[in-house]
């Protein structure tokens, strides 16, 4: 039985109870079907298509087979490439010696837990020249190793591993980090390539603790063992790279899919526990109310929250006026009314929908009805806001890693899209509040000419830059292409809000919704008092009927977020260290490039 948070707990709605609350929303309207799972994709992405062409002859010790690719949200997939599981860094090495010589290219899997076309573009990828490769099979070997001065702790991880595995190492011996994605699945390999972050910064009166960051996991870095060309044995090999003193570590740290990272070593920091608060009743209203507002002088805007607490969340689901606050705070001691947990992904109301959600998602996808997405996101938070409750859990207390990842594989898969925009601290509100404001505007106005183009959520975070103070290795500069990576003429810009729409994949008008969406952040946020720029990993680059599209953002605004100094040094040193474009595909061509 679950520790109580007060004396009222008997009369906690119990878990059925979860699923009657959200029968008062969707019960009604279900219908046989539906989404099969919460994180199900198309069926004709799962099975590989038979290919006449035979399989490729690999290097020694390697064999050849056939898999599909799905991305999260099933927009990008393949019926079936040809891969591989290397076992060795050498392995890669040779992987990209014969790719060379016969006109290939090579793409690091993991878990394919990304939207964007980092990977494959899409089913017409040619089958032919292209190979993948499954690094989270072998690819996996994790240890401690020497930390230098400033740093508690350090460890060396192969890219393979996931980041639930090796935060769970760390713990084992006192340490961890302070920033992870909510996804525990994802690989080492992955979530460097795009410098995936969490959600954190000081809170007021916090200290800057040894070995830990509050930018992105890419921060942490301290050295990189990569597949690099060397241009003397005109050959591909393994070599090592240091934060500092190497130039292409700093290139190499978030590569974006140009690069092959084998291996790193990492700081680490000394492991606290946090305490994480959940709260429901606030109006949107209120927690991203303006700057100075009658509802701001109230003291529960996310400003406010973020001054007390330094790690905050808000979901705010579609068409609904009360987001999910999470609220993370350090706590070595657990406090009395906070229940104990002792494993991650602790909201089970949240890890695969109740029937009655699952059935109006299925309304909205399998029958095309679009108008229901006022009542899905009413269903959402009423499940979120009554499992909350009947779980226990609007109060945990425990290791860091365990209340830092949230979000399994079986959770309903939707897509996004996904900014930072990089900031004061000082006008964090000020940032939220503008965005809010136009996303409700947005949302009535389409409402109102019956569109519908968004039924998930927004997810609303802050976490620091890139900042090379935060790093042990001396003389260190923060990744190059680090989407929080401090730009030099505003010296002032000391963190980034993230923000994330997210929509069913198939909604009509989404694209154009995310379009206009973007222009406006652009528009808003153009380097006065903040600075969009794009979320790798997420959709971006809109037109009105697909991402990752627009050339005008591919080729120029994106660049030019950055400085063009700074872009055409990353550019440089990935074209280097990969004259031959072996680790690319036809979106990366675009896209890295002066």
């Amino acid at each position: 039985m679950p520790e109580s948070s007060d004396s009222t707990s008997p009369a906690v709605p119990s878990r059925r109870g979860v699923l009657r609350a959200a029968a008062v929303v969707g019960g009604a309207l279900g219908v046989p079907g539906g989404l099969a799972a919460a994180g199900g994709q198309p069926a004709a992405a799962a099975t590989p298509s038979t290919v006449p062409s035979p399989p490729p002859e690999l290097p020694a010790g390697l064999e050849a087979y056939r898999t599909p690719y799905i991305n999260w949200a099933g927009e990008i997939t393949h019926t079936g490439l040809w891969a591989c599981a290397p076992r060795t860094g050498q392995d890669l090495a040779d992987l990209a010696n014969w790719a060379h010589a016969n006109g290939w290219r090579l793409r690091a899997r993991g878990k394919a837990h990304t939207w964007s076309p980092l990977t494959i573009t899409g089913p017409d990828e040619s089958d032919r020249r292209v190979l993948l490769m499954d690094t989270t099979e072998h690819l996996t070997r994790m240890e401690l190793a020497t930390p230098p001065p400033g740093a508690p702790g350090a460890v060396r991880a192969q890219t393979g591993v996931t980041l639930e595995t090796l935060t769970a190492f760390l713990a084992e011996h006192g340490l961890g980090v302070t920033n992870t994605p909510a996804p525990g699945e994802l690989t080492l390999g992955g979530t460097l390539a795009i410098d995936a972050h969490g959600t954190s910064v000081p809170a007021v009166g916090e200290s800057p603790r040894p070995g830990h960051t509050y930018g992105t996991l890419s921060n942490l870095v301290l050295s990189l063992t990569a597949v690099v060309w060397d241009a003397a044995r005109s050959a591909y090999v393994v070599r090592t790279f240091h934060r500092g003193s190497d130039k292409e570590c700093e290139a190499l740290a978030t590569h974006l899919g140009r690069g092959l990272v084998v291996e790193a070593v990492l700081q680490a920091g000394e492991e606290v526990p946090l305490r994480c608060r959940s709260r429901v009743d606030l109006t949107s209203d209120e927690l991203f109310a303006a700057p100075g507002s009658a509802l701001a002088a109230r003291g529960n805007t996310f400003a406010d929250f973020l001054d007390r607490a330094g790690r905050v969340e808000a979901i705010w689901f579609a068409f609904t006026d009360k987001p999910w606050l999470k609220v993370w705070s350090l706590s070595p001691e657990r406090p009395a009314t906070a229940r104990a947990v002792h494993h991650p992904y602790n909201y089970p109301f949240s890890d695969s929908l109740p029937t009655p959600v699952a059935r109006l998602a299925g309304r909205l996808v399998g029958e095309g009805a679009w108008y229901l997405a006022p009542a899905f996101g009413a269903a959402q938070y009423t499940v979120a806001a009554t499992g909350l409750a009947a779980t226990f859990a609007t109060d945990l207390w425990g290791a860091a890693h365990n209340l830092q990842f949230y979000l399994r594989p079986t959770t309903l898969r939707e897509t996004a899209n996904g900014y930072a925009i990089l900031t004061r601290r000082a006008d964090v509100q000020r940032v939220i509040a503008r965005f809010a404001a136009y996303y409700s505007e947005q949302l009535k106005t389409r409402a109102a000419r019956g569109e519908f183009p968004v039924n998930g959520q927004v997810e609303i975070r802050v976490g620091g830059l890139d900042r090379p103070e935060e790093s042990a290795a001396p003389g260190a500069r923060p990744p190059l292409l680090s989407v929080v990576r401090p730009p030099a003429d505003r010296p002032d810009f000391d963190c980034a809000v993230w923000i994330d729409v997210l929509t069913q994949p198939t909604t009509p008008g989404a694209h154009a919704f995310y379009r206009d969406l973007e222009r406006f952040l652009l528009a808003t946020f153009d380097g006065d008092y903040a600075l969009t720029r794009v979320e790798w990993s997420k959709g971006w680059a809109y037109t009105d009927t697909e991402a990752w599209a627009d050339p005008e953002v591919i080729g120029t605004t994106v660049p030019a977020s950055y400085g063009p100094g700074q872009w055409a040094e990353a550019v440089g040193v990935l074209d280097r260290l990969d004259p031959h474009g072996v680790f690319g595909n036809a979106f990366t061509d675009r896209l890295i490039r002066t």
